[in-house]
Formats: C-alpha cells, structure tokens, sequence
C-alpha cells in the first residue's frame, strides 16, 4: 500500500484492496463466479445489471452488505480486513465460518453457526490477531487449492491474491 494510502481508515483500505483484485466486468463462463463487477456477482445480486454497476453502488454495497454485516469494525484492523476479503472472494457465510474455526483453533471457544455476533467478537478478541489471521488464511488457501482440483487455471491468481492480503494486513 502506498504511504498516502496508509492513512485512510481500514475500510476504505480495504475497499480499495478489494478493488484492485477484483476488476472491472467479466463473464468468463468457466469461472465460478459468473458475471461479475468490481467483485459483486449477478449470482448473488440478481437483480442488479451487473455492467452497469459503478465504484459508488460496489462501494455502498461492500459497506452495507459485507462490512457491517460481518462487523468488521469491531475487529482489529487486520481481522477486519481478512474477514472482508474472504468474504467478498469466497462468500460471507464461509468467511464467517472460517473466522469462528480459526478462533477455536486459537482455544478461543466459540459456536461454529456462522453468525458473526457478540460471542463470536468476544471469543475473537480473546485471540491473538496474527495468529487468528494466519489461521483464517490457511483455511482459505486450502480451499482455493482445493477449487484448484475444477479451476486450475485461477489458483495463481487466489494464492497471489491472499499473499497480497498477507502483506497488507501486515502492513496496517
């Protein structure tokens, strides 16, 4: 991340993030997304003309429908900014459900249901956050690997993607 770029909160950071992985349109008819804008899919927004979507409708619905959904404020910068992601590449009941695995991995209990609620904030702040995103990220390069085995040629482009993830949260 650039220095200037340092200095916005982490949602705009991670927003930003986000934009630089995701592009512009794309319907590319073996990717599993389907047709998809700056990351926002017609799959799971089907009512939405997906090519006519601009940076200020992706950033309201990245706001409303990914970052305080999954109350990514009231995680550390880089717990948020994993979550996220995740969230907006692999899905947000899987992102939810990664994080609440990873911190049990971490002996912060937890129930696995996928809400992202006060207990599942509390057990994560009980975590260590280098640890509970390293944890989290493991999850999620075995899944790419293991999407690998249908669509090999994306793993590159997943796997670069989280190391870029890796040294931004690092960054914050």
């Amino acid at each position: 991340m650039t220095p200037f770029l340092s200095n916005l909160p982490v949602r705009s950071r991670a927003i930003l993030f986000v934009l630089r992985h995701e592009g512009g349109y794309a319907n590319d008819p073996s990717d599993p997304g389907g047709e998809t804008k700056y990351g926002i899919s017609k799959k799971a927004y089907p009512d939405l003309d997906i090519k006519k979507l601009t940076v200020e409708d992706v950033h309201r619905i990245y706001v409303r429908d990914y970052w305080q959904r999954l109350s990514c404020d009231e995680m550390t910068p880089p717990v948020g900014l994993t979550v996220f992601d995740s969230a907006v590449n692999c899905g947000r009941d899987r992102a939810s459900k990664w994080l609440q695995t990873s911190a049990r991995a971490l002996d912060c209990p937890v129930k696995l249901d996928g809400i992202i609620g006060p207990k599942t904030l509390a057990a994560v702040h009980e975590c260590d956050p280098a640890r509970l995103c390293l944890t989290f990220l493991h999850q999620r390069l075995f899944h790419y690997l293991c999407l690998g085995k249908k669509y090999p040629q994306y793993v590159s482009g997943w796997v670069g993607r989280t190391s870029d993830l890796m040294r931004e949260i690092a960054d914050i």
